[in-house]
């Protein structure tokens, strides 16, 4: 890893973040931050599509930070898209051109892996994280709720209201008056009313407000008196009285308000006060820590291998009562396979192999809804559950994996037929076959190479002449590569060939 940098980009829903830190003694100390005012969500129209303009200020912002960047490795960069790029439909078109732009894949996260990322951020700037915190994010798209320990989150919550959002909806042109604030208000309070209890019930010893909007609501009620520490119950009131005298956001006169918050300001107060009303809090603090802070210290676990995303496997596992022995069984011979196939996937460390250990740890966890059909319960659990560590795109890929394992190739036959994907997708099916009959075989007497666009497999001499169910699961796996116009190719060293 390039002297020892590690960079995190935040695709917000109304500003772009780039965070670059240092690593020093497993700790991580920000050099330089750059901030770009994109607004994504105010170009989502109601049918969900992200306008050209919008798109085209998000690809201006990520064309910056390249130049930051041009030079970082690629295991050093994460970037991650939230609320806009989670509900927009034209997401996959404009993900192209953000790519290309930043020139760094880019992961769309569900909103509890957004919360906890920005717990791990917000953590690791408090005085004392072995405090019970509740933390509340309000983003331009999305609000966030954490009650955590310890760095350890306890209770994670998303819900779709953010600054940007709420701005436009209730208060166009800026305009303010006590029925859209009420109205504002009441539509955030209905969002929270389905969480609160179990939030309230766990409990929390301080109340910490993280990004944009509570910095904003902070530095203007310190800074005009409304209050002398935080953002306080009577210091949004006072700034109430000073928005409804106003009338409107650009005739309002105040110490701290800043010109790249003014139009999201009306629809971040709306929230903090339903907020604070709902979930009874008098005060809270601000902390620097954010979501890409929290990007930037799980990125340093995965460089340390202490990746979230094995946990979260082996969680699953555990959840779904997996076959421990058969699944490990099955992942030693797919991985066995596959560096056959590419000997630079030999690293266990390599992203590609990983994905297929993960798959196939992960392939039967289905039987626990049917047996019938298992391998889609699989694919579903794994496309719809929250899996921390795990990006959308992460799940989407781990998802196909699962459901190819077994069954009709031509259910994932949409994949980019040059995609590594095929590779993985093979060497799972052959192990799963393999290991059928769930005995402890252990790794094959085989080998595997590519054969055109298909693959050849050479069994030992007489290997399954002694296994006829996994000579007939072969021939049937046969056609099903032959119906994809790629060859499998069974070869038994010292006896006949078998092709199709």
């Amino acid at each position: 890893m390039m002297r020892n940098l590690i960079a995190a980009v935040d695709l917000g829903s109304n500003s772009f973040r780039l965070q670059v830190g240092r690593i020093v003694n497993d700790q991580i100390y920000p050099l330089d931050g750059l901030k770009e005012s994109v607004r994504l969500a105010a170009g989502l129209s109601p049918e969900k599509k992200l306008d050209l303009e919008s798109q085209q200020r998000g690809v201006t912002a990520l064309q910056r930070f390249h130049e930051r960047l041009h030079d970082f490795d690629a295991g050093a960069v994460r970037a991650v898209a939230t609320n806009t790029l989670r509900v927009a439909k034209n997401a996959p078109e404009f993900l192209i051109r953000a790519e290309a732009a930043l020139g760094f894949p880019i992961e769309v996260i569900a909103g509890r892996e957004e919360a906890r990322l920005i717990y791990v951020g917000v953590a690791h700037t408090l005085p004392d994280p072995h405090k019970q915190q509740l933390v509340v994010d309000i983003g331009g798209g999305s609000t966030e709720f954490v009650i955590g320990k310890s760095f350890e989150p306890i209770l994670l919550e998303s819900r779709y209201m953010g600054c940007v959002g709420y701005s436009l909806r209730f208060f166009p042109e800026g305009k303010v008056d006590k029925r859209s604030l009420k109205d504002a208000e009441l539509a955030a309070r209905r969002e929270l009313q389905t969480i609160v209890g179990a939030y309230r019930e766990v409990g929390w010893e301080e109340a910490v407000g993280s990004s944009g909007s509570a910095k904003a609501l902070t530095e203007i009620l310190e800074q005009n008196g409304f209050s002398h520490s935080g953002i306080t119950r009577d210091g949004l009131e006072r700034f109430r009285a000073e928005l409804l005298r106003a009338g409107r956001i650009d005739a309002l006169d105040l110490a701290g308000l800043k010109g790249d918050r003014l139009p999201v300001i009306l629809g971040g107060f709306a929230i903090m006060s339903a907020i604070f009303k709902e979930f009874d809090i008098e005060r809270m603090v601000f902390s620097e820590g954010a979501l890409r802070l929290g990007v930037l210290y799980d990125l340093l676990g995965r460089y340390h291998h202490h990746d979230l995303r094995d946990a979260t496997v082996s969680a699953f596992v555990r959840r779904y009562n997996v076959d421990l022995r058969q699944a490990q069984q099955v992942a030693d011979t797919a991985c066995y396979l596959l560096e056959q196939l590419e000997p630079a996937m030999a690293d266990p460390e390599h992203p590609d192999r990983r994905f297929l250990r993960w798959a196939a740890m992960l392939h039967e966890i289905g039987i626990s809804v049917a047996h019938s059909s298992y391998h889609k319960h699989s694919a579903y659990i794994v496309a719809n559950a929250d899996m921390p560590g795990f990006s959308r795109m992460d799940q989407g890929r781990l998802s196909r994996l699962v459901l190819s394992h077994r069954g009709k190739l031509e259910r994932v036959a949409s994949i980019d037929p040059v995609s590594v994907d095929w590779l993985l997708i093979a060497c799972l099916r052959l192990a799963v076959v393999i290991h059928r009959a769930r005995d402890a075989r252990g790794v094959p007497p085989i080998t595997m190479q590519r054969e055109g666009r298909g693959f050849s497999v050479n069994t030992a001499a007489g290997w399954l002449q002694k296994l006829p169910l996994t000579a007939a699961a072969l021939d049937e796996e046969q056609r099903q590569w032959m119906a994809l116009g790629r060859g499998l190719y069974i070869r038994s060293l010292g006896g006949r060939n078998a092709a199709a």
